[in-house]
């Protein structure tokens, strides 16, 4: 028997089906300035995660402002009425906790992760300065340069930085999706007071917002609490439904080369337009999820076996979906080539493999242990109150619900090969790709 295979069926044995089907103990609920709660009990240890998700991300920035939304998270940590700046988070850490926040294209979240008699504290600071932010004009020309910084060394400095940002900005026509999170550099110099007031009052009311709090919680407890301190804040009447531009039709598909002297590893990389998950539909999402497994989740995946084994044209053969978005997402594909092996010559394996599998269609033992994996892999997710806390809060933010979230892993387990297949022939099409090319050599074929 094969260490995985065994492995799988130890996993089998020690979460029997009613484990594996069992629902997180989530409570939720609406406060009557329209903030919505979510409250996942797990009492194991005396921790918890607060969380404040904001329906706002880069994709909902006004043109011309791009990195906005992110330059905001950075100023949130500055002064408000009743704290000074870097107070919260020294506070947080006083109390042995740690803080943090994050900004994607949906989203904007803040959170703390504390011991779970310090809730209360961590909610009177978050409410806080949910409309209460006190900036100067130094803090804007301080925390600009801080931004333009970050953005040198995640972009600027990293030629895979500036070919991923290349190859969204071509994927998407239409959608704020194809503007970099971070911002594009000439707009960030440009963004001032205005600019952050303007997305502030527009998006951060609690009508705007979802509380996600996981850990050691009772339900009553976190009522009275979000209502103490969040409950008083008052909604915002002139909210308006997010207006996200339509993507038109993709009936071309699209190369680009990006050349980099500082490029150690080239590679070739193809990214299809794929649906997100949808509330209630989730399971074309679904099929997709389990399509990037098999085609290039690992070590025994069809595109490695293809052409890491069989060929011997790639070191590296790998698939990706990212299902958990407000509007059409991607799934993407990368190969790295083996020596002595060019990028064309790696792009026509890729597409050899790709028609392939069409033929040869989804291995049934490949996809019983796929789906053992996932659900392996869910279960012992919920021993982390962080990653539990994260799913519930990017799930909601990207429009869907908590019946989604706790229907997914049946979801998941209940697709068939037949859909697999079919998801893949109505994704995998070369008018709406994009492939592209990183190399340091400039004299590359098209």
């Amino acid at each position: 028997m094969t260490p995985v295979r065994y492995v799988l069926m130890c996993l089998s044995l020690m979460i029997p089906g009613t484990a594996l089907s069992a629902k997180e103990a989530v409570t939720t609920f609406t406060l009557d300035n329209g903030m919505d709660v979510v409250v996942v009990e797990d009492h194991r240890a005396p921790v918890v995660q607060h969380m404040v998700w904001y329906r706002a991300g880069s994709a909902d920035e006004p043109a011309g402002v791009s990195g906005v939304a992110h330059f905001l998270e950075h100023l949130l940590f500055k002064a408000t009425e009743t704290l000074e700046a870097g107070e919260l988070s020294a506070t947080v850490s006083a109390n042995g906790g740690r803080d943090n926040a994050f900004t994607s294209y949906d989203y904007t979240a803040y959170f703390q992760r504390v011991a779970a008699d310090r809730l209360e504290l961590m909610m009177q600071m978050e409410a806080d300065r949910m409309r209460s932010i006190r900036l100067t004009e130094s803090d804007i020309t301080t925390e600009r340069k801080v931004i333009i910084e970050e953005r040198n060394q995640r972009t600027e400095n990293n030629p895979r930085g500036i070919f991923s940002e290349q190859m969204s900005a071509i994927q998407y026509y239409n959608r704020g999706y194809g503007v970099p999170i971070i911002g594009w550099r000439h707009e960030m110099e440009e963004l001032d007071m205005e600019d952050v007031l303007a997305f502030y009052d527009r998006f951060y009311f609690p009508n705007n917002a979802i509380l996600v709090v996981s850990g050691d919680v009772y339900p009553d407890e976190v009522r009275v609490l979000a209502e103490r301190y969040y409950g008083t804040i008052p909604g915002n009447p002139d909210l308006t439904a997010r207006a996200r531009p339509q993507e038109p039709p993709q009936t071309a598909a699209r190369r680009i080369t990006y050349a980099d002297p500082r490029v150690a590893q080239p590679y070739v990389s193809r990214s299809y337009l794929a649906p997100e998950r949808d509330p209630g539909a989730q399971e074309t999402a679904a099929a997709l999820t389990l399509l990037a497994e098999i085609l290039g989740g690992g070590t025994t995946s069809y595109l490695t076996s293809k052409l890491q084994f069989e060929s011997q044209t790639a070191v590296y053969a790998g698939a990706f979906y990212r299902g958990v978005s407000l509007d059409d997402t991607t799934f993407g594909m990368v190969v790295v080539p083996g020596p002595g092996v060019t990028l064309e010559e790696a792009e026509t394996a890729l597409d050899d493999a790709l028609r392939q599998f069409m033929v040869d269609g989804v291995d049934p033992e490949q996809l019983d242990r796929i789906k053992m994996q996932l659900r392996a892999s869910q279960i012992y997710a919920r021993d982390n109150v962080d990653g539990i806390a994260s799913r519930y809060g990017r799930a909601l933010t990207s429009g869907l619900t908590v019946e989604d979230v706790q229907a997914w892993p049946d979801i998941l387990q209940a697709v068939t090969a037949d859909e697999i297949m079919a998801a893949a022939r109505d994704v995998l099409r070369m008018e709406t790709s994009v492939t592209g090319y990183l190399t340091s050599d400039a004299e590359v074929s098209q």
